[in-house]
């Protein structure tokens, strides 16, 4: 049993860091403080070929694997660019699950190739303001209409809808009491965000500040036949194929998000002098950051073990979700220590913990909270009952 990386796998690891280099901390700063959307970054990861990791050759991808794809996203995030540079690719990565399995051959030829080139943007359209967790009781409709599916409803929480072109959008095709279970009647499409019947509304939050959130509000917006993925009525299986690789993939983010954070702490414990001696030689310094490293490890194991078992096509849905839950709590930990280290500082923007605090966030909460993750677990690999 080898936990190492392969000469391969180490290459894109450090291919990547590189790329990454060119926007450094400064760059993340100001992308913090004015709220531009880092296109040009977003454009490099693109250019070096990294959206399309996991995306077969022949649709203009690399071919690699969820493994791969996981070390992309953690060594961006781990350069600095935190959540705000994971988000702000995410549906290149993480989305495409769904297209890739249940499209046909003439969809996925017409547009991966233009994700992975980032010629087009896609934004990702589940959450719904009154439904949260229960994704089955979506109010978001999609009336067919000859060829044609017209879609009404509210969408949340939907990043990048700013400059997204694309939507893949999930939507109630059959009412749900004509369904004989609530995860029947659900339709997926890919399709043009049209902004004539679609009204996107910035959220004003807390943290990535450089990468949207919005509300979206649909009156009517008409969706081609030709734009459903797969049969209708299925779209809520189709979905659920893509979440243990999301769930992978944001985990081994949240990882580089805690490593960057632990460095910064550590360097700032080694030259920060006071008393006549760096805080770093304090017991009480070392061994916060040393239970994170620990915690940040251990967790890290974890994502690769369920990135292994996707790949496998192995049932991996208690792995990746554990692993998103430990992923999380250390990558947390280890961000508010980060803080606490600089002390006073801890509170500047200049020293960037502050923003990493505020972005690990996110990821913590979303898009399952800790909460369910347990329930999932409970019930999954103890066999105790559903609890919700």
């Amino acid at each position: 049993m080898n936990f190492d990386l392969t000469p391969d796998q180490q290459q894109i690891r450090e291919t990547v860091l590189k790329l990454c280099a060119q926007f450094d901390d400064q760059y993340w700063l100001a992308r913090d403080k004015d709220g531009r959307f880092p296109e040009e970054f977003c454009r490099a990861i693109a250019d070096g070929g990294w959206v399309g990791t996991a995306v077969p050759e022949i649709y203009g991808g690399s071919g690699l694997g969820t493994t791969e794809a996981a070390l992309v996203v953690q060594a961006i995030s781990e350069s600095g660019a935190a959540n705000s540079g994971v988000s702000a690719i995410a549906i290149g990565l993480f989305g495409l699950s769904p297209i890739l399995k249940y499209a046909s051959e003439a969809q996925r030829l017409a547009w991966l190739p233009r994700i992975v080139a980032r010629d087009d943007i896609a934004c990702f359209g589940v959450t719904e303001p009154n439904t949260g967790h229960d994704t089955t009781r979506l109010k978001t409709r999609a009336e067919r209409r000859g060829d044609c599916y017209y879609v009404s409803g509210e969408k949340v929480w939907i990043s990048t809808a700013q400059v997204a072109n694309k939507i893949m959008l999930i939507a109630r095709t059959t009412p749900i009491e004509e369904c004989a279970r609530p995860v029947d009647g659900l339709s997926l499409f890919y399709t043009d965000l049209d902004r004539r019947y679609a009204d996107v509304r910035v959220i004003d939050k807390m943290g990535r500040h450089c990468v949207d959130s919005n509300e979206i509000f649909f009156e009517d917006m008409p969706v081609p036949l030709e734009h459903r993925i797969g049969e209708e009525g299925k779209g809520f299986r189709y979905l659920l194929t893509g979440l243990n690789a999301e769930r992978v993939l944001i985990a081994a983010g949240l990882i580089g998000l805690g490593r960057v954070a632990l460095r910064r702490a550590t360097e700032y414990a080694q030259s920060r002098v006071v008393f006549g001696r760096p805080i770093g030689m304090n017991q009480a310094i070392q061994h916060p950051l040393a239970q994170n490293w620990a915690e940040l490890e251990a967790a890290n194991l974890l994502v690769f073990k369920a990135a292994a078992q996707h790949e496998a096509g192995e049932d991996c849905g208690v792995a990746a979700n554990a692993a998103k839950y430990l992923a999380a709590e250390a990558a947390f930990s280890a961000c508010t220590n980060a803080v606490l280290t600089h002390g006073g500082m801890g509170y500047a923007k200049e020293y960037h913990v502050e923003r990493y605090l505020r972005e690990v966030m996110i990821h913590r909460i979303a898009p399952i909270s800790p909460q369910m993750i347990l329930n999932h677990i409970a019930e999954k690999q103890l066999g105790l009952p559903k609890s919700y």
